[in-house]
């Protein structure tokens, strides 16, 4: 696809990385057939390929406007049409520098204003929290929209964390939101690891990866973010502590290890960061990665446990690890190979279930539309679980699955080690 940039972006690096990005596109479609929002909505603007056009557009000097805003909001950034394209376009790139552009250019309505400030803040301050645990103890008297998104108690195992030493140690990414939402996922990752010999290290001045801002259009803050991480893992990175080097950083938040494995590219340009960013970018892995040098150790402790029924699990793999990181069956091959019975939904197993994010609260309607869907297509399979590997899809798909457990695969398996 060939673009005529307008004098405004001519000289600058983002208009040319989208320049380069739209030339591998050769209008196929084959991306529509596998976006959530186009198969919703029958709209070709809101379809990869549609606004990819809308982007063009604006890139060749036409004025973006308010509906031109409200196609690319509605983008789930799912990333299927990634996996799909025969022509390896970049779209997740392209939209993120063609959202930057249209938000300098259009003003949002003060409630949407409000309503992102508020996100791209509160989910990343040490406040929430304490908000969260208010929130569960309020829970009855919360309107339905937010006890949707209060989850239930933690288990006490949740503040229980391995004191084990080991020689192999690996850094954690405790989250921004994870550890109000579901402490437990941590906890979990940590003493599986310690099941397996590797003790689990954490930079406490860690905090939100920088999805959160990036995606809601603060792509300094989100910069910002990712500096800070990377000044509080770089002595573990470089073994300056009293624990050792790390071998690895690990993500069991699938989101998190897709932005994260990102850093050396969104970093690329500050000379400060450059080279710490993609270093810290080549050593992060997402939790399934490890599992195939787990399993020896992790076989051999469950091999001394007393036999126990394993519950039936339903894997939904999220957008951010399949298409994001595409990263597939890992998850599945490695519980498979410690003896537990999991599938994949019968159909649709590559959509998306309308988390993405803050997208259940900016697009509420699509969001719950997609969540039955995906439940329903889970349903079949008649799971005593529901499994997955990022918190936002599990709170999400928990909230419209009130019968069935939603978990981390990670907390079925801490549990059977126990």
């Amino acid at each position: 696809m060939q673009t005529q940039l307008s004098e405004e972006f001519q000289a600058n690096p983002e208009g040319k990385a989208a320049a380069a990005i739209l030339s591998r596109c050769v209008h196929c479609g084959f991306c529509t057939a596998t976006c959530p929002t186009y198969q919703l909505l029958g709209d070709e603007l809101d379809g990869p390929r549609g606004r990819i056009y809308l982007i063009k557009q604006v890139l060749e000097g036409a004025e973006p406007t308010r509906s031109t805003q409200q196609h690319l909001d509605r983008c789930l950034t799912c990333r299927n049409c990634e996996s799909t394209c025969p022509s390896g376009v970049q779209y997740g790139q392209l939209l993120e520098i063609g959202r930057g552009i249209v938000e300098a250019k259009v003003e949002r309505p003060r409630r949407e204003q409000v309503a992102r400030w508020l996100l791209k803040e509160g989910l990343t301050s040490p406040a929430f929290g304490p908000a969260m645990a208010l929130g569960r103890r309020l829970r009855p008297l919360l309107p339905a929209a937010l006890q949707d998104k209060v989850p239930g108690p933690a288990p006490r195992s949740a503040h229980d964390w391995p004191s084990g030493q080991h020689p192999r140690k690996m850094g954690l990414l405790l989250g921004c939101v994870q550890p109000g939402m579901a402490p437990n996922i941590n906890s979990a990752t940590a003493r599986v690891l310690d099941a397996a010999g590797i003790q689990t290290l954490v930079a406490d001045a860690a905090g939100c990866c920088g999805a959160i801002r990036s995606h809601l259009n603060d792509h300094e803050g989100g910069l910002d973010d990712m500096r800070r991480n990377i000044d509080a893992w770089w002595p573990l990175v470089e073994g300056l502590t009293e624990h050792g080097k790390i071998e690895a950083l690990v993500m069991n938040a699938s989101g998190c290890g897709l932005t994260v494995k990102d850093y050396g590219r969104a970093l690329a340009h500050d000379p400060a960061y450059a080279e710490k960013a993609a270093r810290v970018s080549a050593i992060t892995r997402d939790l399934s990665e490890l599992l195939p040098q787990l399993l020896p150790a992790l076989q051999a402790r469950l091999a001394d446990k007393p036999a126990a029924p394993l519950p039936k699990l339903a894997y939904h793999p999220p957008c951010t690890l399949q298409h994001g990181q595409q990263l597939r069956g890992g998850v599945e091959s490695g519980l498979q190979a410690l003896g537990f019975d999991i599938r994949q939904a019968p159909c649709d197993a590559h959509l998306c279930c309308g988390s993405a994010g803050t997208y259940s609260v900016l697009q509420p309607a699509l969001s719950k539309q997609l969540r039955e869907q995906k439940l329903q297509a889970l349903a079949p399979l008649r799971a005593d679980l529901i499994v997955s590997a990022n918190i936002g899809c599990i709170q999400h798909l928990q909230s419209g699955s009130p019968d069935t457990p939603v978990r981390h695969w990670v907390e079925v398996l801490d549990d059977q080690l126990k």
